[in-house]
């Protein structure tokens, strides 16, 4: 059984697969600050200088409740992180499209090669390229 595993384990899909999660994790922390200190800050200020990580309701009926969604949770308040979950839909979006962008070009490149791979016609044998030249020189003759 040990062996199975150890072959199994061995495997170029499994390591691709696990060279692809690793890759996978960087690229979400990647995207997270990309959404988070790049992309997101401009449409705060946008909509009036707000962060939309902090937009959330209380589902308490506290007067002067926490006025940021950790600071709430810190103190133990549940809450409807609305804004999170937009920030998320937007890191989403921005995942799928830089995706679709890696695959299309993917798929160009396998094009191109594919287009290039042709394989070139192979030399006819030398009896036959030997026989056509003594054809056209009985043609040029007559």
């Amino acid at each position: 059984m040990l062996k199975e595993f150890r072959e199994f384990a061995l495997k170029g899909n499994v390591l691709d697969m696990a060279v692809g999660i690793i890759i996978g994790a960087a690229f979400t922390t990647i995207v997270r600050s990309l959404v988070d200190d790049i992309i997101m800050p401009p449409i705060g200020a946008l909509v009036g200088g707000v962060d939309f990580s902090d937009y959330f309701i209380a589902l308490t009926l506290a007067e002067n409740g926490p006025t940021t969604v950790d600071a709430a949770k810190a103190a133990g308040v549940p809450v409807l992180a609305y804004g999170r979950f937009i920030n998320a839909i937007i890191q989403f979006s921005i995942v799928a499209f830089a995706l679709f962008l890696v695959i299309k070009q993917m798929n160009a490149l396998k094009a191109r090669i594919a287009k290039g791979e042709e394989p070139a016609p192979s030399a006819p044998p030398r009896q036959e390229v030997l026989l056509e030249e003594i054809r056209d020189a009985i043609k040029a003759r007559g």
